[in-house]
C-alpha cells in the first residue's frame, strides 16, 4: 500500500471523505515550531491533501496531514474548505518547479514539494476539482433561485387573494417583494479560487496525457530517491554485482526521465500548434462568411 492509499484509509475514509490527491511538502520559509508531540528528534513529514465529502452537498476540502518520526500513523492537523482557499500560486509559469503557495483567509503557506512532478499533479487535480465544485455550486444556486422565485410568486398570489377577501387592511404584496429583493442584495456569493503563475497545461482541458506523464515522472523520482537512500545507508557493503545492477537501474531511470521530458515537450508543442490552427480556421471561417454576405447582396 502506497502512502496516498494509507492516508486515505486512515484519515479520510473514517470521516466519510474521499482523497483525490496528496503531496509531500516542506516549508520554503521555516516557522517557529509549535509544541507538538513529535519524536525524539522532532522530525515529521507533512502532506497537503485534497478530498471531497461523500455526503451531499459535496464539500471540497484541503487538509494538512503529518506523520511523525518513528510512527506509521498519520495525524490530521488543519483543514480548510475551498471557499477559504483564495489563491494557488504556481510561482513559475514557464517551467516545472516544486514550489507553490496556498493563500487562505487567515494564513499563507509557502511549500516545496518533493519533486516538480508531484507539485504538477497536485495543482492539476486541485484546479479541475475546483472547477467541478464551482460549476456544481452555480448549478445548485440557479435551482435555488428558481425555487425561490416560484415560492415568491405563490406568496404574492396568496397575499393578493387575502387582500381581495379582507379589503384594504390586508398585507401588501409590495412588502414581500421588497423583502425578497433585500435578501437577494444582502447575499454575497463566495469568491472562486484564483490560480496564478501556473502553467497552461496544468489548467487546460486537454491534460489527461500530461497527468499520466507526471505520474510516471513522480514514480521514477521516488524509485531514484529510494535507491539513493539505500546506497547512503550501506556504503561499500554491496557486492560488485549489486553495484552494477544499481548502476544499470539508475541509467534506466535517467533515460526514462529524459524520454518522458521529451514526450511532454512534444505534447506541449502539439497543443500550441492545435490552438494556432484553431485560430486560423476561425479567421478563415469569418472571412468566408463576410465574402458570402458581400456577394449575396
Amino acid at each position: 500500500m502506497n502512502i496516498q492509499s494509507a492516508i486515505n484509509k486512515e484519515v479520510f475514509i473514517p470521516r466519510d471523505e474521499r482523497l483525490l490527491v496528496a503531496v509531500q511538502v516542506q516549508r520554503r520559509k521555516r516557522k517557529r515550531m509549535s509544541f507538538l508531540p513529535t519524536g525524539a528528534k522532532g522530525d515529521y513529514a507533512t502532506f497537503i491533501c485534497v478530498s471531497v465529502t461523500n455526503t451531499r452537498p459535496h464539500q471540497l476540502l484541503i487538509t494538512k496531514v503529518k506523520q511523525f518520526g518513528g510512527s506509521s500513523s498519520f495525524t490530521k492537523r488543519s483543514q480548510w474548505t475551498v471557499e477559504q482557499l483564495r489563491q494557488v500560486n504556481g510561482i513559475n509559469p514557464n517551467k516545472d518547479s516544486p514550489e507553490f503557495d496556498l493563500v487562505f483567509d487567515n494564513t499563507v503557506d509557502q511549500w516545496v514539494a518533493s519533486s516538480s512532478a508531484e507539485k504538477c499533479i497536485f495543482v492539476q487535480i486541485l484546479y479541475h476539482a475546483c472547477q467541478t465544485y464551482w460549476e456544481g455550486k452555480a448549478g445548485s444556486l440557479g435551482k435555488a433561485g428558481k425555487l425561490g422565485k416560484l415560492g415568491h410568486q405563490r406568496r404574492v398570489s396568496q397575499v393578493t387573494h387575502l387582500e381581495i377577501g379582507a379589503g384594504p387592511s390586508g398585507s401588501s404584496p409590495g412588502i414581500a417583494s421588497r423583502t425578497l429583493q433585500a435578501r437577494r442584495k444582502s447575499y454575497v456569493p463566495p469568491k472562486q479560487t484564483e490560480f496564478i503563475n501556473c502553467q497552461s497545461k496544468l489548467t487546460g482541458d486537454a491534460c489527461t496525457m500530461n497527468l499520466v506523464i507526471y505520474r510516471c515522472k513522480a514514480f521514477l523520482n521516488r524509485v531514484k530517491n529510494m535507491m539513493a537512500a539505500n546506497q547512503s545507508r550501506s556504503p561499500g557493503r554491496g557486492q560488485p554485482g549489486q553495484r552494477v545492477a544499481g548502476s544499470i537501474m539508475g541509467n534506466v531511470v535517467q533515460r526514462m526521465n529524459v524520454a518522458l521530458g521529451e514526450r511532454g515537450d512534444r505534447l506541449t508543442r502539439a497543443e500550441d500548434k492545435t490552438v494556432e490552427l484553431m485560430h486560423k480556421a476561425q479567421q478563415f471561417a469569418d472571412t468566408a462568411h463576410k465574402l458570402a454576405l458581400k456577394y449575396s447582396k
